[in-house]
């Protein structure tokens, strides 16, 4: 049963700011899509939902759900597998379950997923220092559901894990000369990589962001339209429902991928520095629930979910600004979409569980 005197330990602030972003997010949504539209009712429903899962994962103690993590984990790649012979396909992708009232998309839950099983098998109490067979078995563990998810095909959320591993991986004591030898074969790859093992449509989406204007009117479109969106903003924006890029449909799916672009043209510099403002709130004060936590199964579980999170914002971001290829990553608590928005509550359900049990046996 929960215990009604953790209500006092329940981080207010952190939960304050995560739905304000949300709120913003609920704003920019509205305008994007033309006014309350279905798009927009879905994502309040998916808020509620989220709420909900936010609640279930803050009310069961955290070392419970680890204990559980591997059957969480199994039934996360039951669901990733189903996908690929039941799945429903958009725009040809396969990354969909149709639950009648809405789709699920179970590759957003493998971030949280796989954040708790690393902090479980890493963060034993028992366990003394890290071994290579540990990093090994943690890798295998994470590419179980990132070849899975790129198989989708949907290789921008199958990245996101990788911030996960390296996170839990490292501050469980990992060597630094790990990193730097993966960065040395990441590099050396690279080129093998681009030319064998990427698709035609992702080798393109290279080609168009070192160089956009070569295809202006197809695969460069999207991030000149973004550059021109963020730009036009000025410092104080052209006003709600008042962007001439968003509003006139220049920018393509400005409600989930460009969410951020909206957000610039219509409050400009100020709304970019509010809603920056929010993140690094909300990214200090996760950090701050890692450093109070009372064991490392609940230290480590809070810096997988924050570093997914954070990956994926930052990356969103510069993408709305030109400084990266286009990817199908949304804007986590801004942008549209369902799954996105229900797993990154559930995702800060584990952190406010974290602080919030830190002074419990």
């Amino acid at each position: 049963m929960f215990d009604r005197r953790l209500y006092y330990h329940i981080d207010w602030l952190l939960i304050a700011a995560v739905y304000a972003l949300c709120v913003l997010g609920l704003v920019m949504i509205y305008s994007a899509t033309g006014g309350a539209t279905g798009i927009y009712w879905t994502q309040i429903y998916a808020v509620g939902l989220g709420t909900l899962a936010m609640a279930v994962c803050l009310g069961i103690d955290y070392r419970s759900l680890g204990d559980k993590s591997h059957l969480l984990f199994l039934g996360l790649v039951a669901a990733l597998v189903g996908v690929l012979f039941f799945g429903e396909v958009r725009g040809g992708s396969r990354r969909w379950i149709d639950l009648g009232p809405f789709n699920l998309q179970p590759s957003e839950f493998a971030k949280a997923t796989v954040a708790l099983v690393l902090a479980k098998m890493l963060g034993d109490s028992q366990r003394r220092a890290i071994t290579n067979n540990d990093i090994i078995f943690a890798g295998i563990l994470t590419a179980v559901p990132l070849l899975l998810i790129s198989r989708q095909p949907d290789l921008g959320t199958a990245v996101t894990l990788l911030p996960v591993l390296l996170t839990v991986t490292y501050v469980a004591g990992m060597s630094a000369r790990y990193l730097r030898g993966l960065v040395l074969v990441s590099l050396l790859a690279a080129p093998f990589i681009y030319q064998f093992a990427l698709q035609d449509y992702q080798r393109e989406r290279i080609i168009t962001f070192l160089n956009p204007e070569k295809d202006a009117r197809g695969g460069g479109y999207q991030q000149i339209q973004a550059r021109i969106t963020v730009g036009s903003g000025g410092v104080w924006g052209k006003g709600f429902r008042e962007g001439t890029q968003g509003q006139l449909r220049f920018l393509p799916v400005a409600h989930n991928d460009f969410i951020f672009s909206v957000l610039a043209e219509e409050q400009g510099f100020a709304g970019v520095i509010v809603a920056l403002g929010l993140y690094l709130f909300v990214i200090v004060r996760s950090m701050e629930a890692a450093r109070l936590a009372k064991d490392r199964l609940g230290a480590y579980l809070v810096l997988g979910v924050l570093a997914s999170f954070t990956f994926q914002v930052v990356y969103n971001i510069s993408m709305s600004a030109g400084l990266v290829p286009v990817k199908g990553l949304t804007l986590p608590l801004m942008s549209y979409g369902g799954s996105s928005m229900i797993a990154t509550l559930a995702g800060f359900g584990l952190v406010l569980n974290v602080r919030m049990r830190r002074f419990t046996n």
